[in-house]
């Protein structure tokens, strides 16, 4: 994309080397157009692979609006200086045109395969978003002092006319790009492939443009330095996307510590399980190969294990149902069917309502044998309804329709990803927290899982202080678990890649809520628990108690306070 100030700079004077026409094989007006052309494709380019940093390095480090953060202001402020490196560049304007097209190409089609690999085999990948934003930003901003003399050597025109000719090829490029990569590019190709695709499309436009209409007035040397590199960028990007397959395996193998028995690209989220289908406990299959157990990542971090998936749902679950009635249960997000699981082992549950966004994920917790066999094939029974919708949207418009129809909810679950996640802070705002107590019976509970207490203690805390904010009365306790969390990236600890503290993971933090303070109590209808007992509760609320900080404000949509 254009950078404004440095576009003025450089088209406010010629150089005097520049002055002439050259030797077109064109007449100037259709020059003129073709030199346009591909600003529009480069605008398109270039927009591709700043989204394209955005998107993967959210998904590999969480926190969205950081990693927006980072990415565009080093991109911006990498292409004021590519801007003004480029000056030195104006007499060649063609050959140095077509030498940035060439790199940008290589390098921003084979940054994300660089990014996935840096993050699979490193365990971390902000330092290559940082690298390559900076190169790309550099590379994007050198274009526009070169564009403005290529455009102004086809037909004398004044430095105005120039710049607003090439904002507007520069920004309806822009639009294209930018619409492409969520609608096109991702959902066809993938991050990776989708990537590469970019850079040959970038390579061929800007070879084709300096080689096809400035070929004349290059040197011999020059045209085959360019046809050159450009021959071995589009090589290279070839050679990366037929091997894009084999990569994207093995650096999820690398992630997963184990090679992904299923991998699927929904519409909203990745989704990757890895183990075997025994239900949850290692052991020796036919051939006597041990067999791992089931692991849900969901956008690459860990939501089910099957090792101590029990562990968090009886803790989610069971002290929500202890306090009143439950007949008629609310699962927010849930979409694995283990918390329906659970809910089921109570005889007197009537219905239990599961609204998840992801349809493939409710899809694969009914037809997987391993994830099916684990959450005890619930989103099958009569008593289950899956409903496949954006939670906060349906709590605002659908759900008074079903409480009018059907009477309030008992009990209310919130099995949603942890606050740190800044896409998800919406599902823990006061707004939201509203919309649930809107539905909930009198006497009913909401039980939220709220992150783990010790790595993150702000955020838990604060999921606490904005339930209270929507009138609710509040028991916060914990759950002791492995060592590995539910949320925050891959377990780590576990691949080798990095390693987890163990005083950060060791627990799960809920909040149990209500409009009169609900008791944190196992009743006696509660089923056989293997880790939940009311000892553990006991020490879970009283740990926190002593931990509570004064004065934390409650998070709102306009105001969210989660961080990584």
């Amino acid at each position: 994309m254009i950078d404004p100030p440095a576009a003025l700079t450089s088209g406010a004077r010629r150089p005097p080397e520049i002055v002439g026409s050259p030797r077109l094989p064109v007449p100037a007006g259709i020059g003129r157009l073709l030199v346009l052309a591909v600003v529009f494709l480069c605008a398109a380019c270039g927009l591709v692979y700043e989204l394209e940093l955005v998107a993967l390095s959210t998904y590999l480090v969480g926190d969205s609006v950081t990693q927006a953060s980072v990415v565009l202001s080093v991109m911006v402020f990498a292409m004021g200086v590519g801007s003004l490196l480029a000056k030195r560049l104006r007499c060649r304007a063609a050959v140095g045109f077509g030498a940035v097209e060439a790199a940008l190409a290589l390098t921003g089609g084979v940054s994300a395969m660089a990014l996935y690999a840096s993050f699979a085999w490193c365990g971390q990948s902000r330092p290559a978003m940082v690298g390559f934003s900076l190169l790309i930003g550099v590379l994007i901003g050198a274009e526009v002092p070169l564009l403005m003399t290529l455009i102004q050597r086809i037909r004398d025109q004044d430095a105005g006319g120039a710049v607003a000719d090439l904002f507007a090829a520069d920004y309806v490029g822009a639009l294209v790009g930018g619409l492409a990569f969520p609608f096109l590019l991702l959902p066809v190709l993938g991050q990776l492939t989708g990537a590469l695709v970019t850079g040959g499309v970038n390579a061929v436009a800007g070879g084709a443009l300096v080689l096809g209409l400035f070929g004349r007035d290059l040197s011999p040397r020059a045209r085959r330095s360019l046809l050159a590199a450009n021959i071995l960028v589009l090589v290279l990007l070839a050679a990366c996307t037929a091997l894009a397959g084999p990569f994207e395996r093995a650096a999820r193998e690398a992630v997963y510590a184990a090679e992904p028995r299923v991998a699927l690209q929904t519409d909203v989220q990745e989704v990757v399980l890895t183990g075997g289908t025994g239900g949850g406990r290692a052991g020796r299959s036919g051939g006597g190969a041990v067999r791992a157990p089931l692991a849900l990542y969901l956008d690459g971090r860990l939501r089910v294990s099957a090792t101590d998936a029990f562990r968090y749902r009886e803790a989610l679950v069971h002290p929500a149902m202890a306090g009143g009635p439950h007949g008629r249960v609310l699962v927010l997000g849930g979409g694995d069917g283990l918390a329906a699981r659970e809910l089921l082992r109570y005889d007197d549950v009537e219905s239990v309502t599961v609204v998840d966004r992801d349809s493939a994920l409710l899809r694969l917790a009914r037809t997987d044998p391993g994830l099916a066999r684990l959450n005890r094939h619930a989103l099958d029974s009569p008593r289950v309804r899956a409903v496949t919708a954006d939670v906060f949207d349906w709590l605002r418009r659908d759900a008074r329709h079903e409480v009018r129809r059907d009477g309030p909810y008992d009990v209310i679950l919130a099995d949603l990803p942890d606050p740190a996640i800044t896409t998800g802070a919406k599902l823990y705002s006061q707004e939201f927290y509203g919309l649930a107590a809107r539905v909930l019976a009198p006497d009913g509970r909401l039980a939220v899982h709220a992150g783990p207490p010790r790595a993150r203690p702000r955020n838990f805390w604060t999921v606490e202080a904005t339930l209270r904010a929507a009138g609710l009365r509040t028991v916060p306790y914990r759950m002791p678990g492995r060592l590995h969390t539910f949320s925050g990236g891959p377990a780590r600890g576990q691949n080798g890649a990095g390693k987890a503290s163990p005083e950060a993971v060791r627990y799960w933090g809920f909040v149990l809520a209500g409009r009169s303070t609900p008791p944190l109590k196992l009743s006696p209808d509660t089923p056989p628990l293997r880790a939940l007992t009311p000892a553990v509760l006991r020490s879970g609320r009283l740990a926190l108690d002593r931990a509570r900080p004064p004065g934390l404000p409650p998070s709102t949509l306009v105001h969210p306070r989660y961080g990584g």
